[in-house]
């Protein structure tokens, strides 16, 4: 029977077979990256008539080789690493990941990580210095999440529709348009549709579940014990990235939590056993969720069926393409 250490040890090798080190780097001409780039990698597994089986690597340029993140038996939060804030300049451009980086000049803004601040917090840290001289913890550098942001958004427009105070069937207007709640839900998740999640931060905002004094959604993930999924200081006008003081450095995902809180989504899943582990949303308000989930149509970066038949085409996770993006040819 596989155990939580063989899972992590797959995961690992899995990394140094594919030599993310040598990745071809736009910005230097593609030449190979200058440093290892980050990668936060978690995975749960729920065999049949077996306990679950987890596990979480991270690698880095500070851990090239890898760390194994700690998980107690109840699945709770890592232990062994200190997550520290992505960074940008002046100019609101993320600096951490660019090829002259200079990780050892860097004052580094810790993220709470079992409760506490939401976020960064205004104290920083030396690059080179230990995270916490009473611990062996080691540094993540926690990279923007990009997109999957999507998710805690739409998660909290059903926390909304179980407080209720926002309806799936409800119209709502964003620049210039009116449509469902479902409906900019359902091209924020399919289709990753900027302008929906910018609509659907409008949405949080206006109805009091996220703002600079009231965040529903933290308090909700802080009750779960998810405190590395954050999103900070987006704006009632849906503002959500760099430019709105919201995006790079504000707004947390780590894949452990990631995966957690997609368990805790999963109807079919055992129940979850780390402390305050709960269903996060009601059956009402997660079905459609899940659903747009199921539906999604970008299978091309981790699965890579949309590229099937593209020169150059490299086999990725399967999955199954929804027939709604296929057309009657058979192309996606």
């Amino acid at each position: 029977m596989i155990t939580n250490d063989d899972l992590a040890a797959g995961l690992l090798a899995a990394v140094h077979d594919l030599d993310f080190g040598a990745t071809a780097d736009s910005l230097r001409g593609g030449a190979a990256v200058a440093q290892m780039p980050s990668l936060d990698l978690a995975l749960v597994a729920f065999p049949s008539g077996a306990p679950p089986v987890w596990a979480n690597v991270l690698v880095s340029r500070d851990h090239p080789r890898g760390v194994v993140a700690r998980i107690g038996p109840d699945a709770g939060s890592v232990s062994n690493v200190s997550y520290v804030a992505d960074q940008t300049n002046r100019e609101l451009v993320s600096t951490a990941w660019l090829p002259d980086a200079d990780w050892s000049t860097t004052r580094w803004l810790p993220l709470a990580t079992r409760g506490g601040a939401a976020g960064a917090t205004t104290a920083s840290i030396d690059a080179d210095a230990d995270v916490d001289a009473d611990t062996d913890d080691e540094r993540f550098v926690v990279p923007y999440p990009a997109s999957l942001l999507k998710l805690m958004v739409a998660v909290g427009v059903g926390i909304g529709v179980d407080a209720g105070v926002i309806s799936y069937a409800d119209a709502w207007s964003f620049a210039g348009r009116s449509r469902s709640v479902a409906d900019w839900c359902e091209d924020m998740i399919t289709i990753s549709g900027n302008d929906s999640t910018s609509a659907m931060v409008a949405l949080l905002h206006q109805r009091r579940l996220l703002g600079p004094e009231r965040n529903v959604l933290h308090a909700r993930f802080d009750a779960l014990g998810l405190h590395l999924l954050r999103i900070n200081n987006t704006q009632a006008d849906g503002g959500w990235g760099n430019a709105a003081g919201a995006g790079v450095g504000q707004i947390h995902m780590s894949a452990w939590d990631t995966t957690r809180l997609l368990w805790l989504l999963d109807p079919d899943a055992p129940a979850a056993p780390w402390r305050g582990a709960q269903p996060i949303l009601s059956a009402a308000a997660r079905d459609p969720l899940l659903g747009w989930l199921r539906d999604q149509a970008l299978h091309e970066i981790l699965s890579s069926t949309v590229l099937a038949g593209v020169p150059g085409w490299v086999a990725g996770m399967p999955a199954q393409l929804p027939a709604r993006w296929i057309d009657a040819s058979g192309a996606a």
